[in-house]
C-alpha cells in the first residue's frame, strides 16, 4: 500500500474554518466527524456544517457557534501590555478570518482577555489525545510569537479578546483532530494566495498580507493577484506552516477523495480550500548510470511569458525587469530582435510559477510600452540545490550544490567571496584559491 497524501490546494488563501470544512469532507462519514468535533468539549462552542456553492460549485461551510450565535465579528484581538494594540481576524465578510479592526470598543462587557498559558489550559481540557494537545498548543504558540514579533511585546504580555479567542480555539482543535483522524503520511500545500491591497486597523491602514500572517508564512512560497482583500489570515497561515511537510505543486498521486472547504462571500474565483486525499504514485524510473535518491531528480512545469518592445530606453526596461524580479519572477531576460519596419527591439522574456502568472502578466503590462503578451507552458528538469555553510580560513562560507541525473556541482556563494574580497583587499581569484587550499 503507497503512501497517504493529503494536498491542499490554498489559491484563494486559507482560514481555520475552510481548512476544517475542507478535512471534514474527506472523512469516509463527514457526519460522524461533526458529531466527534462537537464532542471536543470547547466551552459553549457548537460546530454547525451546511452545504454552500461557490462558483456553481458545491462543498461545505463550517460555521462555529458560541452559546448558539455564529462569531462573525472577532476571531482574535490581541493586544499589548500597555497600549491598547488590536489585530482582530474575524470570518467577515469576505469570507474568511478578515480584519475587523474597532480599537477598544466602547462595550466595556466584552473585554474579557486571555494569555496563552490560558489558552493552553483550555487546550490542555478538551477531549482529545495528547498529540491533538500538543499540536493546537503549537499552532497558539505560533500565533502568539507572530503577535509578539510584530507589536513588539514579549509573548507573555500579548492576550487575546475573549470571544475570538473561543473561535479561534474552535479552529485550530478541529484541524488538529481532523489531521490525527485522517493521519495522512505526508502533507503538501499549494503556494498560497494571501490576496492584496490594504486593511484597516485601529492604527490606520496596513498592507495584506497583514503583519502577523506575513511573519508566520516566512519561508513559505506565496503571492498576490488582482483578488483585493485579506484571502490568508493569521490562523490558516499558523495551520498551514505546522502541519505541511512541503510547499509546491501537486505531487504524482491517485487522489480517491476531494473536499471543498467554503468560505462565505462569492469572488469570480470559487472561494475555497481544496483537499484531495490519495495514495502517493511512484515516479517513471528514469535512465541513470548511477543509482541516486528521487529527490535528486526533479521535473516541474514553469511558464514563460514574453513581449515585444522597440520604444523603451534601456533604464526602462531593466526598471522592469527589476519589478519582475521583485514580483517572484524565476528568471528576466531580454533577447536583441528585428520588428517591423526594420526597427530593432527587445524582447522581454520572464519565467515564473504558475501561481505566479497572473502577477507577472500585471507588471509587464504595467512597466512595459507591450500591448501583448505571449505564453508558453514548458516541462523543466531541475537538479537539486541546496545551500550550506562551510567553514573556511575567512571563517563561514556558503556553498550551493546540485544533484540529479548523476550529476554533482558545487560552487561558493558570490556575494561570500566578493564581501571577503574587499574587506581583504585581493582578488575573487585569490579568494577561491585560499579557499580550496585552505591557506
Amino acid at each position: 500500500m503507497g503512501k497517504k497524501v493529503l494536498y491542499l490546494d490554498c489559491g484563494m488563501g486559507a482560514a481555520g474554518d475552510m481548512l476544517t470544512a475542507a478535512l471534514l469532507e474527506l472523512l469516509s462519514d463527514p457526519e460522524e466527524g461533526l458529531r466527534r468535533l462537537n464532542a471536543l468539549g470547547i466551552p459553549q462552542v457548537h460546530y454547525a456544517a451546511e452545504e454552500a456553492i461557490r462558483c456553481g460549485i458545491g462543498g461545505t461551510r463550517v460555521a462555529v457557534k458560541i452559546d448558539g450565535v455564529e462569531e462573525s465579528d472577532a476571531e482574535m484581538h490581541v493586544h499589548g501590555h500597555d497600549a491598547h494594540t488590536h489585530d482582530e481576524h474575524t470570518h467577515g465578510a469576505d469570507g474568511h478570518d478578515a480584519h475587523t479592526h474597532d480599537a477598544h470598543a466602547q462595550d466595556t462587557s466584552h473585554h474579557v482577555h486571555r494569555s496563552l498559558e490560558e489558552i493552553k489550559r483550555m487546550i490542555a481540557s478538551l477531549a482529545v489525545s495528547d498529540q491533538v494537545k500538543r499540536d493546537a498548543e503549537e499552532v497558539y504558540t505560533r500565533i502568539a510569537e507572530a503577535e509578539s514579533h510584530v507589536h513588539r511585546r514579549p509573548v507573555s504580555e500579548v492576550h487575546f479578546h475573549e470571544v475570538g479567542t473561543m473561535d479561534a480555539v474552535a479552529d485550530v482543535a478541529a484541524v488538529c483532530a481532523l489531521m490525527e483522524w485522517l493521519a495522512p503520511d505526508a502533507v503538501v500545500v499549494s503556494p498560497v494566495h494571501v490576496g492584496s491591497g490594504q486593511v484597516r486597523c485601529a492604527h490606520g491602514i496596513l498592507p495584506v498580507p497583514a503583519p502577523a500572517t506575513a511573519y508566520l508564512l516566512r519561508d513559505v512560497p506565496i503571492y498576490g493577484g488582482e483578488i483585493r482583500g485579506e484571502l490568508c489570515t493569521p490562523t490558516g497561515a499558523a495551520l498551514l506552516a505546522h502541519f505541511a511537510d512541503r510547499f509546491g505543486t501537486m505531487p504524482r498521486m491517485c487522489v480517491e477523495r476531494i473536499g471543498y472547504g467554503m468560505g462565505k462571500k462569492e469572488f469570480e474565483r470559487a472561494n475555497c480550500v481544496r483537499a484531495f486525499w490519495g495514495e502517493e504514485q511512484a515516479q517513471k524510473p528514469e535512465m541513470s548510470t548511477e543509482q541516486e535518491p528521487r529527490q535528486a531528480r526533479r521535473e516541474d512545469e514553469i511558464i514563460e511569458l514574453a513581449c515585444n518592445v522597440d520604444d523603451m530606453t534601456a533604464e526602462e526596461i531593466g526598471f522592469a525587469m527589476e519589478q519582475c524580479y521583485a514580483g517572484g519572477a524565476k528568471e528576466v531576460f531580454t533577447t536583441a530582435v528585428g520588428m517591423k519596419k526594420n526597427r530593432p527591439g527587445t524582447m522581454i522574456t520572464v519565467l515564473c510559477d504558475a501561481e505566479n502568472r497572473d502577477r507577472q502578466i500585471e507588471l509587464l503590462m504595467r512597466h512595459t510600452t507591450t500591448l501583448g503578451i505571449r505564453e508558453t507552458q514548458h516541462r523543466r528538469y531541475v537538479l537539486a540545490r541546496e545551500t550550506v555553510e562551510e567553514e573556511t580560513v575567512f571563517g563561514k562560507v556558503r556553498k550551493k550544490k546540485a544533484s540529479g541525473y548523476g550529476v554533482h556541482r558545487s560552487k561558493y556563494e558570490y556575494e561570500d567571496l566578493a564581501e571577503i574580497a574587499r574587506r581583504e583587499n585581493v582578488s575573487l581569484e585569490e579568494v577561491r584559491r585560499r579557499i580550496q587550499t585552505n591557506a
